[in-house]
């Protein structure tokens, strides 16, 4: 009885064994993606961001969730990830959404607005205060769900082969720039250029453009402008702290198991922190290169700083009177942004303020 008993329970477990196999295949299938990056490889600070999250999406699944990236102009070319997601030529993509404000200035909000938020004020933005239920709104237009997956801090203000003293300096100029802030400075009579970051140097080394501007000290660096201008500016008022995206076809997405969209959740948040953290490293022993291999640093005139202040509340205010779209953000992100900045002048400021005048730490020897 004791030996039927056993060959019947010993059954009866084979038998859930063998049903619970295909549940657990099913539950967590092998899924491969490819995500085109809008930069090159030799940026891997900033491309790196789009390697990070397929790794970590990679661990978080027992490497049943592939992504594949591929840089810029591989599969797409680095300034048409977006459409290449939206038609679901890929699966996801890793870009700034400030590129497609060609389309709707309204997607300059999931990155930067020229004057507006800094890293940890944009960050606040989309997590807490509202931001991301507004842009995943909109990019629902697009058939895309968005995730921040990076941040490069607040950038510096581009290279030129002249010094920038006056508004009258601007006049003519032709300046690589990203986002929304080619159509501000474009009223101050620069004429701006959209280039990919693989082609800035050819273009400014052979005088197509006069000026460029990146990212900052580690990448720009990498991509030699030292080599090709003198004056480096500061500060990159049009990126006060530029979120970096992965965007995601949403009929993909939707179709994810449970856990794997909390793990590309979870990789997207901490590559996010990873990519600022590794700028404030790298930025650091790069300025002090640049500087010692005869890079002119400059700081913007305060008359250029306030013509260009206020030819963005003028940009602003005239989207806002024709898009509902841009409106409609537009408004709410306005109010964060000077809650955020009353908050900020209170301990922040005042800390940075007194800090960075005082003199170094005396070292005990």
């Amino acid at each position: 009885m004791k030996r039927r008993a056993f060959l019947t329970s010993a059954g009866v477990g084979v038998a859930a064994s063998t049903l619970a196999a295909p549940a657990i295949a099913q539950t967590n299938p092998e899924i491969k993606w490819r995500c085109a990056s809008s930069f090159p490889k030799s940026l891997d600070t900033i491309y790196g961001g789009a390697e990070f999250v397929a790794k970590r999406v990679a661990e978080l699944t027992d490497g049943k969730f592939q992504i594949r990236v591929f840089a810029g102009g591989e599969i797409v070319p680095a300034l048409q990830v977006l459409d290449a997601v939206k038609d679901n030529t890929i699966e996801c993509g890793h870009t700034v959404s400030y590129y497609y404000v060609g389309k709707d200035p309204t997607f300059a909000f999931d990155s930067a607005m020229p004057f507006g938020l800094n890293a940890r004020q944009q960050n606040a933005w989309m997590r807490h205060g509202g931001g991301l239920e507004l842009m995943r709104e909109f990019f629902a237009g697009y058939n895309i769900v968005q995730f921040s997956a990076g941040n490069t801090g607040t950038q510096m203000g581009g290279w030129f082969r002249k010094e920038i003293k006056t508004v009258e300096d601007l006049k003519g100029l032709k300046f690589r720039i990203g986002g929304y802030a080619g159509t501000i400075m474009a009223k101050l009579g620069v004429v701006p250029q959209q280039i990919g970051g693989g082609d800035i140097y050819p273009a400014l080394e052979k005088g197509t453009i006069d000026g460029a501007e990146w990212v900052g000290p580690y990448d720009d660096e990498k991509l030699g402008f030292n080599k090709v201008a003198k004056y480096y500016y500061y500060p990159g008022w049009w990126e006060g702290g530029p979120q970096v995206s992965f965007l995601t076809n949403k009929a993909q997405y939707e179709a994810l198991p449970k856990q794997y969209k909390i793990a590309l959740e979870t990789a997207c948040a901490e590559a996010t922190l990873d990519m600022i953290a590794r700028y404030d490293v790298q930025n650091m022993n790069a300025l002090k290169s640049l500087v010692a291999s005869g890079t002119q640093l400059r700081p913007y005139p305060n008359e250029v700083m306030q013509a260009c202040y206020q030819a963005a509340i003028e940009t602003y205010e005239a989207e806002a009177a024709k898009n509902e779209k841009f409106k409609k953000v537009y408004d709410q992100w306005r109010k964060f942004r000077e809650d955020e900045y009353l908050w900020f002048r209170v301990a922040e400021y005042s800390f940075d303020r007194f800090v960075y005048a005082a003199p170094p730490l005396a070292s005990k020897k």
